[in-house]
């Protein structure tokens, strides 16, 4: 397989939006896999690319023209065999409320919790470290999905999946447009002892006739807002549509997209501006399993 290149730009501090902006930039450049660091101090976007498909000159203009959004951009040569030991070395364990671990084959003195997911990073986002996944991931640890049918949209490593077959759903489909992303959800699946998972490679295209009770979409803003109509099809007006990958700001907006398209806020949660939500359907078929006993929760 090929070796990718890697893009390290920090973005401006003057504008909220820019790690949206710069994902939505550099994935009309090419670039494939994505990953938002906040350090406290400054927010960066790693992008990565196949290196037969990376154009120094067209990066070089991004830089310029990106200049509202990007302080700095610095480019780096990532060796596929390198990728494991890199993520190795900044991959701790995480615990989600008390209740679900993710952790790496390299991890020792795991917690005995009640949901354990075991994941190989490689090159997708979603190893339960970002506020955008640890809160979906609390928000379904609220929610009853016992015999229920979940889609799993821009699923990454196929966390969110995963844990709600453990949650007992009764079907899973998971869909990421990144190679890596899906071979990885693939990969995580089968380490998980998970095998009716099904994994599919593409965009909210490949919804056309598929219904379920839940969608999740850990996207972001501008990719919500277009597909939003797309998960509400697939909703059929009930059920459940469960977001994140958005700020505040970006809160009325994503919320009268899915007031358009008939559903209604029922509640959500925040983390460093972070919001994960869930809205629901006319006709709905969830309640909260915990809601009343977690005070972060808003719920309407």
């Amino acid at each position: 397989m090929p070796d990718y290149i890697e893009a390290l730009c920090v973005c401006a501090d003057n504008e909220r939006d820019a790690p949206d902006i710069v994902v939505a930039l550099l994935a009309e450049l090419g670039f494939e896999s994505f990953e938002t660091i906040d350090d406290g101090t400054s927010v960066s976007v790693k992008a990565y690319i196949r290196e037969d498909f990376y154009d120094a000159g067209t990066m070089e203009d991004f830089a310029i023209t990106g200049s509202a959004v990007v302080k700095s951009v610095h480019v780096g040569k990532v060796a596929q065999e390198n990728w494991n030991s890199v993520w190795e070395s900044d991959f701790p364990m995480t615990v989600i409320a008390g209740r679900c671990v993710v952790y790496a084959p390299f991890h020792a003195d795991v917690p005995d919790l009640p949901y354990k997911i075991n994941i190989l990073p490689q090159m997708a986002f979603g190893t339960g470290h970002h506020e955008t996944t640890a809160m979906m991931a609390e928000l379904l640890l609220d929610t009853e999905l016992d015999g229920k049918s979940v889609m799993d949209m821009g699923c990454g490593t196929g966390i969110l999946a995963i844990l709600a077959k453990l949650r007992k759903a009764s079907r899973v489909v998971a869909i990421d447009a990144d190679e890596w992303a899906y071979r990885n959800a693939l990969e995580n699946c089968t380490r998980n002892g998970i095998g009716d998972i099904t994994v599919l490679q593409g965009d909210s295209s490949l919804l056309h006739n598929m219904k379920f009770d839940a969608v999740l979409a850990n996207i972001n803003r501008n990719v919500l807002l277009n597909d939003i109509p797309a998960y509400a099809t697939c909703l059929g007006g009930g059920g459940l549509l469960q977001l994140s990958g958005f700020y505040e700001s970006d809160f009325p907006d994503v919320t009268a997209c899915a007031e358009q398209n008939g559903y209604h806020y029922w509640r959500h949660t925040v983390k460093k501006e972070w919001v994960a939500v869930q809205y629901v359907g006319t006709t709905s078929i969830f309640t909260p399993a915990m809601a009343c006993n977690n005070p972060k929760m808003s719920v309407n």
